[in-house]
């Protein structure tokens, strides 16, 4: 069960990492658009789950690679933002999150 600072600091991750993929991290991203779906901190908030869709790529898994090698750069960016609200800035770790896809699935699945 989350507590009400995670959420807190969840939601705050969720939208500036939002910006910082729109904004400054899109030399390395290559024209794909990644869209933070889901974001988990634990409870002492020094690290955080970051759960991303990528559109507009064909291969996700090297995308996802290569965001997780650029890690110290976005959270630069991050702290850059974030300075004046939290004491930490959270470790991040990126994965995919494969739910779009999923869904795409059963619905090809269910008109066959």
């Amino acid at each position: 069960m989350e507590t009400l600072r995670q959420s807190k600091v969840a939601r705050l991750l969720q939208r500036d990492l939002g910006d910082i993929f729109i904004n400054e991290a899109r030399h390395f991203l290559e024209g794909a658009m990644i869209t933070v779906t889901k974001v988990r901190v634990s409870p002492d908030l020094s690290t955080a789950r970051i759960y991303l869709s990528i559109f507009a790529s064909k291969n996700k898994e090297a995308q996802l690679k290569r965001i997780s090698s650029q890690v110290k750069e976005i959270r630069h960016y991050l702290a850059i933002r974030i300075k004046n609200q939290v004491r930490i800035i959270p470790e991040l770790h990126f994965y995919m999150d494969d739910s779009l896809d999923y869904i795409d699935h059963i619905e090809e699945l269910l008109n066959d």
